[in-house]
């Protein structure tokens, strides 16, 4: 008998995301976003240059975060039976990444887009939610 053969697996498993239920939560993503809103309201505060220039190290650190978060759970929990129940899913991940990315949160130090960022991962979350009572 060959290795290859006995190191077969046996019994194939399948479930609606890459590990067991309870990994996912929209949460880390919304964490991150009030990192930035909290950023960008003091980096408005506050004339020290150094200061700003940190401000903005960070918030950007922080949107690559909420734009790591948001893919994870667009393309590791949500699977084709969501998308088919909730068809506005995939445009609020492309709005919801795109005020996380350069021309939202990333490139401006807006309290206004920040707060329009939380708004899409509240709306991300409540599906989210929503698909974990099914």
């Amino acid at each position: 008998m060959r290795l290859s053969s006995l190191l077969r697996p046996r019994t194939t498993a399948s479930a609606h995301c890459d590990l067991p239920c309870g990994v996912y939560d929209p949460a880390q993503a919304r964490i991150e976003a009030e990192s930035i809103l909290a950023i960008s309201k003091k980096y408005q505060d506050n004339t020290d240059p150094e200061f700003r220039t940190r401000s903005l190290i960070i918030k950007e650190q922080r949107a690559e975060l909420v734009k790591h978060h948001l893919w994870v759970l667009w393309t590791d929990y949500f699977k084709a039976p969501h998308f088919e129940k909730y068809p506005q899913l995939h445009g609020l991940f492309n709005e919801a990444t795109k005020l996380a990315g350069a021309s939202g949160t990333k490139g401006a130090a807006d309290p206004a887009v920040a707060e329009r960022l939380l708004a899409k991962i509240e709306e991300i979350a409540s599906i989210f939610w929503e698909t974990k009572q099914s």
